[in-house]
């Protein structure tokens, strides 16, 4: 299983919005959510994806995707996937909204804490085909405005190591599919459902 957190600062943690864009920029998180799980006419069996929002009006909301047949996702409507996962939130709870999609209230850094080994990807890390992943890595990125302070300070602490994809600065989406596709090339899989 390969595994991406990403962190968003101003993502809207209530599905009380109808713009993705101007609900935090979850207009991006959809892209995440695509480049993570989706190939051409099928989809990865072998994915998880820690969304973390941490937007008005209640954070942090942390969401879990986890690669099933009974996920009920679909490339045209991700943004009201995500609406209707934030509304079926309940306090001190995690629920399972769909299958494999979860919500719980929970701080990026209880979740890189899960996660222990993970690996940061940052531009000024060692060249991602230079290190040698294990069978189950995890990768953690921020959204399109990177890692606040705080938070990429915790991430630097607890990772594994921080590690590049390449020179230019890519988008977040851009970043997991470069990730998939250089684990797809290293393990030779074919992981679709």
């Amino acid at each position: 299983m390969r595994t991406f957190i990403l962190f968003s600062e101003r993502g809207r943690t209530k599905g009380d919005f109808r713009d993705l864009m101007k609900a935090g920029r979850l207009d991006i998180l959809c892209h995440d959510v695509i480049a993570a799980f989706f190939l051409s006419n099928a989809m990865r069996s072998d994915v998880s994806l820690h969304l973390v929002l941490n937007g008005p009006p209640d954070p942090p909301k942390h969401i879990e995707f986890v690669s099933n047949e009974e996920m009920p996702i679909s490339k045209k409507d991700i943004g009201n996937l995500l609406r209707s996962v934030l509304w079926k939130y309940k306090p001190r709870r995690r629920i399972e909204a769909f299958p494999g999609i979860s919500i719980e209230k929970k701080r990026f850094e209880d979740v890189l804490a899960e996660n222990q080994g993970f690996y940061l990807l940052e531009s000024a890390g060692r060249h991602i085909s230079q290190v040698e992943l294990g069978s189950n890595p995890v990768f953690v990125l921020g959204d399109h405005m990177g890692l606040p302070r705080n938070e990429r300070k915790a991430a630097r602490k607890l990772a594994e190591e921080r590690i590049s994809i390449g020179p230019m600065p890519y988008f977040s989406s851009q970043c997991i599919v470069v990730v998939n596709n250089h684990l797809d090339n290293l393990y030779d899989e074919r992981s679709i459902l």
